[in-house]
């Protein structure tokens, strides 16, 4: 490591830049919902086209279907999270109240749980006796410890309704990416469909790139490796789209 990083790093890990990082609000807070809805959205609409094209449909249909699920699928996508971090809210919202009745009925059942949690981690002797007193004296914090350290859940401080708009509205602008040369006139089929191509790859890889944003991956490794999962996606929708054609005589 060189010193200029070094000491950057010795600058994040002074008390008081600690302090302030741990009362910040999280930046990225949002930023996996929209990721999700990104690459969810782009495959959505690009496996449209390719299956369309595989199957020979015209361009109005390819961007009708691709509209259609654009809206109705970024609309259950976004539904579909909403409901999951709400219940993820009410489960440890549920398991809050359990702990504080818990603590209410059998308070030195309670520390004893806290006694041996912590025993677990190392502590002993007076140094466990001090630490479960400290605990233990607030009840916000004994709640809090049992709800992360017992049962293995953290608070949730995501918004559903920010999180299913972050969805949404990232599916829908990155998923519209892949339709848009099909509601450019004058292109012939086949033109629009490498630009649809090109598009779309474009997305699913600067996506991976802001993917390692969240989960600290070198940039480049991500991004191709999301291009890569979008393009499999696309390749099964296409050859999906020519075998329908072939078996069923689906097409023009």
């Amino acid at each position: 490591m060189s010193d200029r990083r070094r000491e950057a790093l010795e600058q994040e890990h002074r008390p008081e830049v600690i302090e302030r990082r741990l009362r910040a609000p999280s930046r990225h807070r949002h930023l996996p919902d929209a990721i999700l809805g990104g690459i969810d959205g782009c495959v959505t609409t690009f496996a449209v086209v390719t299956g369309a094209f595989g199957a020979g449909f015209s361009s109005t249909v390819a961007l009708v279907l691709g509209v259609a699920n654009l809206l109705a699928d970024g609309f259950s996508m976004a539904i579909s999270n909403y409901e999951a971090i709400q219940a993820q809210r009410e489960h440890v919202d549920g398991v809050r109240r359990t702990e504080n009745r818990h603590i209410d009925l059998v308070p030195e059942g309670e520390r004893e749980e806290i006694r041996q949690i912590f025993q677990r981690k190392g502590f002993a002797g007076e140094t466990l006796e001090r630490v479960v007193e400290t605990i233990c004296r607030d009840r916000e914090t004994w709640v809090e410890t049992m709800v992360s350290e017992e049962h293995g859940l953290q608070p949730v401080g995501l918004s559903p309704l920010r999180s299913a708009l972050a969805t949404f509205l990232a599916f829908l602008v990155v998923g519209a990416m892949p339709l848009l040369p099909y509601a450019l006139p004058g292109l012939e089929p086949t033109r629009q469909f490498l630009a649809s191509l090109a598009v779309a790859g474009l997305m699913f890889f600067l996506i991976g790139m802001g993917k390692s944003l969240v989960y600290h991956r070198p940039v480049l490794t991500s991004g191709l490796r999301t291009l890569l999962i979008g393009g499999a996606a696309a390749g099964l929708a296409f050859f999906t789209g020519h075998l329908a054609r072939s078996l069923f005589g689906v097409g023009p």
